[in-house]
């Protein structure tokens, strides 16, 4: 180490250490976080890792750490990360906003994306249609505690495919609080139940989890191929799931029949407040479907056709888009756009490649020029499936994922150089890197069911139902989501074989 790094350093340290006490850490983790940042990254340099590298690497841990612990927001987190990085010139803001020849830089398809069916879903959910849904398919049930479960569950996983996960628990964890009320039961086991099934229907489309849009926009996959590859397995883990949540409880939890009828009472109609708008969402939404459907044959990106539809319903709707816009979740937004800055650093300082052929060498030695024999292809999908599985269930699965695309995108260009100069279509889709996307989103979309803190879908009904009085425990939830996160992974892990590798 140079002696301005080592001026540096303690610097460094030092002034992180006092941000985090201030920003109401404990003194000993206050102390103790930024110090082993700080020895990893004079670790990382008597290693061998240039300055740029260990830099980036250290900036980057400490961010992920911070964000792990939940004590500072994730947005705040993230911008103040990417922040660093380009104050140091570890990237420069041309290539973090717009990419580079090697680097992708920040995924505006992911973003815009996002955005318009932020305003989609934030213009339908005043039209009353998801509590409606959610009351009917408590009547439909007879108000029998597992029927109401098998529903909901059935209810979230459907229209966590069609809109997305995070904003559907967002709506039906409510409506669930109430139905759980009236039957004078413990509301929590019924809202972990909602949070696997959301994660679980999220893994079936490209816009069902925020970790599908970012994989699908890095490796070229559209709406239908996530439906053709995802949509089976997910719908084949949630019959297991469903089976399994009947066979447990099915007896187990006992409500009165003055209860029961105070369900059946429930008037869904008064749920709907605007027909009107009820319709054009409907049909905006079926367009917006099916335009995903076709948006490849199209040649437009899936962004262009969600903000499409959304300037649609702000036209539409009356009055001004000032409250809708208000709804977006802009801090989600802007999380990314610190995210995706910060993991163009890694990639621009050479991390990544270093990531990408360390997971190359332990699954399949470091003889793959030219591409993977049968074996090693099988090892390394299997590897990135289960680590992508137990990584998302240790830290938000966005994050990781971002980092992993990236890790892909990379070994993808290293095992097919003569690929790299031309379309990179062609690479991502080879056929020992494309198992490698199918895994990666198996993973870390089922993996988010391992803890409570595993997707963003979990932390959101944790904050309702903390709100209410209602408090899921971390280890409350991992009763419930390991076994169904190994059930999950273990046939997603049979499935790929049987899709992927079974003919290799």
């Amino acid at each position: 180490m140079s002696s301005a790094e080592l001026l540096i350093l303690p610097l460094a340290v030092a002034a992180a250490a006092y941000a985090l006490w201030r920003l109401s850490f404990s003194q000993l983790w206050a102390i103790l976080i930024p110090a082993l940042v700080g020895l990893s990254y004079v670790g990382m340099s008597r290693l061998g890792l240039a300055q740029p590298q260990a830099a980036s690497s250290a900036i980057f841990l400490f961010a992920y750490v911070i964000i792990a612990s939940e004590k500072v927001h994730k947005t705040k987190v993230a911008l103040a990360g990417a922040g660093v990085m380009l104050l140091f010139g570890l990237i420069d803001q041309r290539t973090a906003l717009h990419g580079s020849e090697d680097v992708e830089g920040t995924d505006w398809n992911t973003i815009f994306l996002l955005i318009g069916m932020m305003i989609i879903v934030s213009i339908t959910r005043h039209t009353g249609v998801f509590q409606w849904i959610a009351i009917k398919a408590a009547k439909l049930a007879k108000g029998r505690p597992v029927l109401i479960i098998i529903f909901l569950c059935i209810v979230t996983a459907i229209l966590s495919a069609g809109l997305d996960n995070v904003t559907t628990v967002l709506l039906i964890a409510p409506v669930t609080i109430l139905i759980c009320e009236s039957l004078v039961v413990d509301p929590v086991p019924f809202l972990i139940f909602v949070i696997l099934a959301s994660n679980i229907g999220g893994t079936a489309t490209l816009i069902g989890d925020p970790p599908n849009i970012m994989i699908g926009s890095s490796a070229r996959l559209g709406f239908m191929d996530f439906l053709k590859v995802d949509g089976p397995i997910a719908f084949v883990i949630l019959l297991v799931y469903l089976g399994t949540v009947w066979l447990t409880f099915r007896n187990r939890i006992k409500v009165k029949e003055q209860d029961r009828l105070r369900i059946m009472e429930f008037d869904e109609t008064k749920a709907i407040t605007d027909k009107r708008l009820l319709v054009r969402c409907g049909v905006v939404i079926g367009l917006v479907l099916f335009g995903f459907g076709v948006h490849a044959q199209w040649h437009l990106e899936p962004a262009t056709i969600a903000l499409c539809g959304a300037a649609a319903l702000l036209l539409m709707r009356r009055g001004d888009p000032e409250e809708t816009l208000k709804e977006v979740e802009w801090p989600t937004i802007f999380f990314f756009v610190g995210l995706f800055i910060m993991v163009s650093a890694l990639v621009k300082t050479g991390v990544v490649r270093l990531i990408g052929q360390g997971i190359i060498d332990v699954t399949c030695g470091p003889d793959v020029t030219g591409g993977l024999d049968p074996s090693q292809r099988m090892y390394l999908t299997f590897g990135v499936c289960w680590f992508s599985a137990i990584a998302s269930g240790i830290v938000d699965n966005i994050p990781f994922v971002a980092t992993m695309n990236a890790v892909i995108h990379d070994m993808a260009i290293s095992l097919h150089p003569l690929g790299a100069s031309g379309n990179f279509f062609e690479v991502a889709h080879a056929k020992d890197i494309l198992p490698l996307w199918w895994a990666l989103s198996l993973g870390a979309c089922l993996g988010g069911n391992f803890t409570l803190v595993g997707a963003s879908a979990n932390v959101v009904v944790a904050g309702i139902a903390e709100r209410s009085k209602h408090p899921i425990s971390f280890v409350r939830f991992m009763k419930y989501g390991i076994p169904i996160t190994l059930q999950g992974i273990a046939l997603s892990t049979v499935y790929l074989w049987l899709v992927f590798l079974r003919a290799a």
